[in-house]
């Protein structure tokens, strides 16, 4: 059976601020560097075969410390990065409130669609089954883009809820259907 464990990366000096990082280039704090090892320990407790993540650099660092653990190459992948924020990134709700007015949401400011980034997640899926058929693969991704994905592939058990830093989230393709049995776990952190 396929399994697929969806990693939101370790927090970021940005998700302190409350700014859209978005297809920004942000590193992890050192919250994100302590907890981003706290789940690679986790994940050492099990065997996994393929290790992915989006190329970003908070990304990037959390695969860093999760490969260490498990004795996984990185191998490197763009359709994973997070949704482009467009106009707004680097910016938090009260500066875009004054920039463009409360209905900034209206605007076409440039923000990747869903429709874009579950078109780009899909294809990854795609060939994340053809190439790791059977496989237990880590990915190691974004918030907007694994929410997104998630309730592509089993909208029944996938919350629309803000994923947490450093969260685990596995889905399963049994039967060809792919189902959610953890979402936005982060037991590591207790």
């Amino acid at each position: 059976m396929t399994k697929v464990a969806w990693i939101r990366h370790g927090s970021t000096p940005w998700n302190k601020e409350k700014r859209a990082q978005g297809s920004s280039d942000i590193p992890l704090d050192e919250e994100g560097k302590a907890d981003a090892r706290k789940l690679a320990e986790r994940l050492h407790k099990e065997t996994w075969d393929v290790l992915y993540s989006s190329p970003l650099k908070r990304a990037k660092q959390t695969a860093a410390f999760i490969s260490e653990k498990v004795g996984l190459d990185i191998q490197f992948d763009s359709r994973i990065v997070e949704a482009s924020g467009g106009q707004i990134e680097g910016t938090t709700e009260p500066e875009r409130i004054e920039k463009w007015g409360e209905d900034w949401r209206s605007l076409d400011l440039s923000i990747e669609t869903p429709e874009s980034v579950v078109s780009r997640g899909m294809a990854f899926m795609d060939d994340v089954l053809r190439k790791h058929a059977g496989k237990k693969v880590i990915v190691v991704s974004h918030g907007a883009l694994i929410s997104h994905l998630l309730r592509e592939l089993d909208s029944e058990n996938v919350r629309d809820e803000h994923m947490k830093n450093t969260s685990l989230s596995e889905v399963h393709l049994r039967e060809e259907q792919w189902f959610c049995d953890r979402f936005n776990c982060t037991i590591h952190l207790d």
